[in-house]
C-alpha cells in the first residue's frame, strides 16, 4: 500500500486548483466522467453521463456538497486502453480529484495505476474485469458494479438450469473484458459437465463472421455464449440468422445496448443477457425514476443507476469525511456503508463491492427486455 503522506501535496494542490476554477462567490468540486464519448461504444458513455448528471442536478439544486456545487467534465477515451492513460494524465495534470469511469474494463485497467499513484479517487460504474483490482492493493480505486467472476457464474448457472444445452460454443473478442467473462462462463459450464465444444476468439471490428458461423453449424452446437460488446454480437446474430443457424445466443452486459437492434434487427429477439438488476422497478426509486424520465433519460439501462450511485457515494463520502481531499474521501469510502438506489453499498478492501447481483434478461428487437431469472 502506498504512503498517504506522499500524496498529501497532490491532494492539497487539488484543493487549490478547485478554488482557482471556481466562481468568486463559491468553490466548485470537479468530477470527471471518463469513457467513450465517440466511437462505436459511445452509448455506454451516454449511460454513465445520464446517471451522473441526474445526481449532480439533484444535489446542486439542493445546495450542493458542503455548500459547494458539483461541476462535471467529460473526457473521451473511446474505450481504448491506449487512450485511457492519456485521459488519466490529463485528470492528474488538471488537478481533478474524482473520476467516474472509466467505462470499459481494458481502459479502466490501463488508467487505474495513474489515478492511484496520484491519489485520485476513481469509481467505475461498469468495469467488471477482476483484473482491475486483483492483487493491486489500491487505495483510491473503486467500482459500483459486480465483477465478471460474479457475472460469469450467474450466466453459467442459468444456462445449466434453464437452457440445458448439449453442446456449447463460447466466443470472445480477445480483449480483457470479453475474454475474461467468456473464460468464467466456460469454466463454470465445464465444472457442470456441459460440453464446451469450442472456445475461440474473434477480431473485434471485423464485418464478416461467416467463417466462425460456418464452424458453429458444422460442429452442431445448440447454444452460443459471446463475451464482448454489442457491435460484434449484433453481427453474429444477424449473420447467424442469415445462414440459418437457429441457436440461442447469450452475452454479458456489454451486449445489452439498444444499438444492437440496428445491427441485428429481428435476429436480436430472444438474445439472453446478464445485466445489473433493474433497480428502476424498485418502488423506493419511484421519484428518482421520474427525475430520469423528466430529462428523457433511461433509468433502466445497464449503467445509469450504477453511475448515479458512483456520484452519490463520492458526494456522501466528501460530506462524511468533512473533506474534499481525495485520499481522505477514499479512506471514508473504505470504512463506511452507503445507502443508495441499488441498495447498501459497502466496499471490500480491494475497492470491489462486497455484494452485487446480476439478473438474466431476454432481449427484444424493439428495445424492451424482460427478466427471466
Amino acid at each position: 500500500m502506498q504512503s498517504i503522506f506522499r500524496r498529501l501535496p497532490v491532494a492539497a494542490a487539488i484543493g487549490a486548483a478547485v478554488l482557482v476554477l471556481s466562481a468568486p462567490a463559491r468553490a466548485d468540486i470537479t468530477i470527471a466522467i471518463a469513457g467513450p464519448m465517440t466511437g462505436p461504444l459511445t452509448q455506454y458513455g451516454d449511460m454513465v453521463k445520464e446517471g451522473v448528471n441526474t445526481f449532480v442536478e439533484q444535489i446542486n439544486a439542493a445546495g450542493g456538497v458542503n455548500g459547494e456545487q458539483l461541476r462535471v467534465v467529460t473526457l473521451d477515451d473511446g474505450c481504448e486502453p491506449k487512450q485511457a492513460p492519456v485521459v488519466a494524465n490529463r485528470v492528474v495534470n488538471e488537478k481533478i480529484g474524482f473520476v467516474i469511469g472509466h467505462v470499459c474494463s481494458g481502459a479502466t485497467i490501463a488508467a487505474a495505476d495513474i489515478y492511484d499513484d496520484a491519489g485520485v479517487v476513481m469509481v467505475s460504474p461498469s468495469a467488471t474485469s477482476p483484473a482491475l483490482t486483483d492483487g493491486k492493493n489500491y487505495e483510491t480505486i473503486f467500482r459500483t458494479i459486480g465483477r465478471d467472476d460474479q457475472q460469469g457464474p450467474a450466466a453459467a448457472q442459468f444456462i445449466i438450469d434453464s437452457v440445458k444445452p448439449k453442446k456449447v460454443a463460447v466466443l470472445h473478442d480477445k480483449q480483457s473484458y470479453g475474454q475474461g467473462i467468456a473464460s468464467s462462463v466456460r469454466d463454470n459450464l465445464q465444472k457442470a459437465n456441459i460440453d464446451v465444444a469450442l472456445f475461440e476468439g474473434i477480431n473485434a471490428g471485423d464485418s464478416d463472421y461467416s467463417a466462425v458461423i460456418t464452424k458453429l453449424r458444422s460442429m452442431g452446437v445448440d447454444f452460443v455464449y459471446y463475451g464482448g460488446y454489442h457491435p460484434e454480437m449484433g453481427l453474429l446474430l444477424r449473420q447467424a440468422n442469415e445462414q440459418g443457424l437457429k441457436v440461442k445466443f447469450m452475452g454479458p452486459e456489454g451486449v445489452g445496448n439498444n444499438d444492437i437492434n440496428a445491427i441485428a434487427g429481428k435476429a436480436a429477439d430472444g438474445m439472453l443477457v446478464t445485466l445489473p438488476a433493474d433497480f428502476s422497478q424498485d418502488p423506493k426509486n419511484a421519484e428518482l425514476v421520474k427525475a430520469f424520465k423528466d430529462k428523457n433519460r433511461d433509468p433502466s439501462g445497464a449503467f445509469q443507476m450504477t453511475s448515479y450511485v458512483a456520484a452519490k457515494v463520492i458526494a456522501d463520502a466528501i460530506v462524511g469525511a468533512k473533506s474534499k481531499d481525495p485520499v481522505k474521501v477514499a479512506e471514508y469510502m473504505h470504512a463506511n456503508a452507503f445507502q443508495t438506489p441499488i441498495g447498501e453499498v459497502k466496499f471490500a478492501k480491494s475497492g470491489d463491492l462486497e455484494k452485487f447481483e446480476f439478473d438474466v434478461f431476454e432481449w427484444a428487437s424493439d428495445g424492451t427486455k424482460k427478466s427471466v431469472k
